[in-house]
Order: C-alpha cells, then sequence, then structure tokens
C-alpha cells in the first residue's frame, strides 16, 4: 500500500525539482526526504527517479504517480472538508497568506465578519507573496491564500490548487507632479488613449520598483519593455505607500495598483490611470472548497471588498 505521505514528497519533488527544495519546505533533512522517496519505490516496485549526479527527475511512471497523488490529496481534502461540516460549528486555527496591500484594504474587515459569525475560529495572517504561496498551500503552512496577477504577468496554472476570483483593480502610473506635466504633453501627441506612450514619457527617468522575484517587479518590467524601453531603476521597494512617498521626494516613477494608492491625495504626486489591471483570486487547496472555514473566509473575503474595485464579472 502507498502511503500518502510519501506521495505528497514526491508531488513535491516534481514541483520544487530537488530533493534540497522539497527538505528545505517541509522542514525535512535532504537524508530524510531521500530515504522516503526510497520507500516510496519500494512500495511501487518501479524505479521513479533517475539520479544524474546529484539531480534526479522523475521516470515517466513516477510523473504518473504524481497525478494519482493529486487526486488522492484533492480526495483527502474533500474528505477533511466533509469531517469539518459533520462536526458542526467551526473552530481551531485557519491559516490565511496575503500580500500588504490586501492585507491592509481588505483583510481587517473580512476578519472581523468572520468573528462575528465564527467566534471559535482562529484566524491567522501570514504576508506572503503571491510568488509564494503556491508552496506554502501544497506544503500544508496555509490554508488559504489571496493571490495576484497582472496583464503582463498571467498567473500559472498550479497543480494541486483551486482559484476563484475576487476583484479586479486599476494601475497607475505614479510621477512627481513637476515632471508629470511635460511628460503628459509628450504622451498627449499619441492618437488616442496610448498605454505605451505614457509609460514611454517616462522612459528616461529612474523607476521604482518592487524587489527582484516578485510579480510586481515582473509587472513593471515587462509594461516598460511593451512599450519600447527596459527601465532603468533606481530603487527597489515593495511597499507602495513607501514608493508614493519616494516618487514625491523626486526619486523616480512607479507603476502602482489602485489599492496602493488609496488615502488623501498627494499634491506632490501625479497620477494617471493606465489600461492595465491587477486581478486577486482566492487560492486553496484543490478539493478545499466546501470545507467550511475556507468557505465562510471566502464569503467574508467579498463582502469586505471595497465597492470602488470591479467585480470579477463586471465590465470594468
Amino acid at each position: 500500500m502507498l502511503d500518502v505521505r510519501r506521495l505528497r514528497l514526491l508531488r513535491e519533488l516534481a514541483r520544487r525539482g530537488t530533493i534540497a527544495a522539497v527538505a528545505e519546505a517541509l522542514a525535512f533533512s535532504p537524508s530524510a526526504v531521500s530515504q522516503q522517496l526510497a520507500v516510496l519505490e519500494r512500495e511501487a516496485g518501479l524505479p521513479l527517479l533517475e539520479r544524474t549526479g546529484r539531480r534526479v527527475r522523475l521516470t515517466p511512471t513516477g510523473q504518473n504517480l504524481v497525478r494519482h497523488a493529486e487526486a488522492v490529496l484533492e480526495r483527502l481534502e474533500q474528505a477533511d472538508a466533509d469531517l469539518a461540516e459533520a462536526r458542526g460549528g467551526l473552530a481551531g486555527a485557519l491559516r490565511i497568506g496575503a500580500f500588504p496591500t490586501a492585507i491592509r484594504a481588505i483583510v481587517p474587515a473580512a476578519l472581523v465578519a468572520l468573528a462575528r459569525r465564527h467566534p471559535g475560529l482562529e484566524p491567522m495572517v501570514s504576508e506572503t507573496d503571491p510568488a509564494a504561496v503556491a508552496h506554502a498551500l501544497r506544503a500544508g503552512d496555509l490554508d488559504v491564500a489571496l493571490i495576484h496577477e497582472y496583464d503582463f504577468v498571467p498567473a500559472p496554472q498550479e497543480p494541486g490548487l483551486t482559484t476563484q476570483p475576487l476583484y479586479r483593480e486599476s494601475m497607475y502610473l505614479a510621477a512627481p507632479a513637476a515632471a508629470a506635466a511635460g511628460a503628459a504633453a509628450a504622451a498627449a501627441t499619441a492618437p488616442g488613449p496610448d498605454q505605451g506612450a505614457v509609460l514611454r514619457a517616462h522612459a528616461d527617468a529612474p523607476w521604482i520598483t518592487a524587489t527582484h522575484g516578485t510579480l510586481c517587479h515582473a509587472m513593471a518590467l515587462r509594461a516598460c519593455q511593451a512599450a519600447g524601453f527596459t527601465p532603468r531603476i533606481r530603487h527597489r521597494v515593495d511597499e507602495f505607500p513607501t514608493v508614493l512617498a519616494l516618487v514625491a521626494a523626486g526619486q523616480g516613477v512607479a507603476v502602482v495598483p489602485q489599492l496602493g494608492v488609496t488615502g488623501p491625495a498627494d499634491p506632490a504626486v501625479s497620477l494617471t490611470r493606465l489600461l492595465m489591471e491587477r486581478r486577486t483570486q482566492v487560492a486553496f487547496r484543490s478539493g478545499a472548497a466546501a470545507h467550511p472555514a475556507v468557505a465562510a473566509f471566502g464569503a467574508a473575503l467579498r463582502a469586505a471588498v471595497p465597492p470602488e474595485l470591479a467585480t470579477p464579472n463586471s465590465s470594468g
């Protein structure tokens, strides 16, 4: 009989690529991961891994077993959801991952509503970049999370995970007000609304982006490249209020989402709406959609979305 815990290790190896990465993600030693995978091979009676030097890759049999593992783990999530429903009365920890703007603008109101309806539930929020959510969910470090994608950085399809759309928001170019007038005049020479012209008007300016490896960084870089230039990055900052403070200080220009520009308008910052969008989704392990805690948090999130944000089904 195949062991589910070992199947999970094989699935993680298929997603992460190395035994060391699996060990780090699941808080095991590499030798322990190797030993458990060796036991799984003996249980299967066929080679599951091919070793080439220090690296391993899955055999066709191993890849096929991963597909079965995905189905098994999804059914286990469904079973857990059924048991939680049968117990009635939500209680215990709910581990939530979210990115900073959502934690500030959406999550607090959702937690208030959740506590009112389910006082026995203990939500635990961790700031998590969307790029790290898939691994955290599959490893069991999170139960539910908020992720986002941009027009130039679509979210990849992640095996073992399910997503539900939550809201859409506009994107803005933030520039020092003193420099924005000339750039606006240059962009206005383009025939009709032209996002590329707006961005190209600031091609020679220093840029402020998120840190390397984040979706926000990739979004800004690819948007500029689509407009025909590579931005000259001066600052790398993840928190949007800090980004806007740097823009106000004349330190550069940046692309920021709608939730990043809430609060009193700063006369030192000029905001130009772009044609781009950021779309936020709720993510959880496949099979967990019916789990009462996950469903309750999803409902609380939807009720907490500010009315000024576009809903997924609106025309925008």
